[in-house]
């Protein structure tokens, strides 16, 4: 009789344990950076991105498209980023959501809490990328993009429990 009780309270744990974990799938958030892509030298602070830069844009787009279910998209409020931010923003009927830098870490916090489990791209600058990639990760391991710099794709991935692992590709 003691074997048959061990023997149900081993199952009932295990169906505990199961039921639980099916209840709670561990949640992975995608943080997908990028500097926007090359911009016009028309002498202002808001220049609008070149046809290199469109170009870029829309090969940014197709990569994401084929590879990431994108379902937010942020930008800070420049023509630059806007319009990096544009075609795959368009191609998943995405508004762009503004967003500025007053308090980065917030920002960062917000992102992920707002998108828990879902994929979404950033697009800043030389200098706000980076920083919002260490932010993200937790850590300072990148530094300020040079200014010649526009290719590079930072994947973030936050797996709940686990620390975030970041990936730099080329595109």
């Amino acid at each position: 009789m003691k074997k048959l009780f061990l023997i149900a309270g081993i199952l009932l744990l295990a169906l505990n344990v199961f039921a639980q974990s099916a209840e709670s799938p561990v949640s992975e958030t995608t943080l997908i950076f990028v500097r926007h892509a090359e911009k016009m030298d028309d002498g202002t602070r808001n220049p609008h991105l070149s046809e290199e830069g469109k170009a870029r844009a829309v090969r940014l787009a197709d990569i994401l498209l084929k590879e990431h279910n994108v379902s937010a998209v942020y930008s800070t409020p420049y023509y630059r980023t806007k319009e990096t931010a544009s075609p795959i923003a368009d191609s998943m009927g995405l508004e762009i959501q503004e967003y500025g830098l007053d308090a980065p870490k917030a920002l960062i916090h917000s992102i992920i809490d707002t998108n828990k489990g879902a994929t979404v791209l950033i697009v800043g600058h030389s200098n706000t990328t980076p920083l919002l990639v260490n932010l993200s990760i937790g850590e300072q391991r990148f530094k300020q993009l040079d200014e010649k710099a526009y290719g590079d794709i930072f994947i973030v991935t936050i797996v709940e429990g686990e620390d975030p692992v970041v990936e730099r590709i080329a595109y």
